[in-house]
């Protein structure tokens, strides 16, 4: 993914979130991924998914058990 469109995935994200502190930033040797950051915190990965012409992305967040204690 180029920077404009880290941009532009960085701003939609951090409006779906409602963070100001949220970045997407790309991954060493990968193309096709970025990873997502709240406050320097890894949150995600989002992926490009460009088939048949239909650009989309995917984002995946995996939640640990020990993240829903109370």
């Amino acid at each position: 993914m180029n920077k404009e469109e880290l941009k532009k995935l960085e701003v939609y994200l951090s409006k779906v979130f409602k963070r100001t502190n949220l970045e997407v930033r790309g991954r060493p040797r990968k193309d096709d991924s970025a990873e997502v950051y709240i406050a320097d915190e890894f949150i995600g990965v989002i992926y490009r998914d460009d088939e048949d012409g239909e650009l989309s992305w995917n984002f995946q967040m995996a939640i640990l058990e020990i993240d829903l204690e109370p």
